[in-house]
């Protein structure tokens, strides 16, 4: 444990970035499944959801919960996911 005044404030501050980090994390997971979901029960809702998926990877990576590649990365993988599930049906 760190005795330095400046350095339990630090690990206080970290520890409240790290929950909220991993709020905004399990949130993307959520919405991901969700537009996954509604894209395979051909809901009428699944563009919305789609759109609210990517909305939500952006704001991560501008708000540097994960890294603007990663983004890319996940909402290409999303995309590829959702039009593949589109043109099976």
């Amino acid at each position: 444990m760190a005795n330095i005044r400046s350095q339990i404030k630090r690990n206080r501050q970290n520890e409240r970035l790290r929950l909220a980090n991993k709020a905004v994390r399990s949130e993307l997971k959520t919405r991901t499944k969700g537009a996954i979901a509604s894209a395979e029960a051909k809901s009428e809702s699944s563009v919305a959801d789609l759109r609210l998926a990517v909305k939500r990877i952006d704001k991560a990576a501008a708000s540097g919960v994960i890294h603007k590649n990663q983004a890319a990365n996940r909402k290409r993988r999303l995309m590829r996911r959702i039009n593949a599930i589109n043109t099976a049906s």
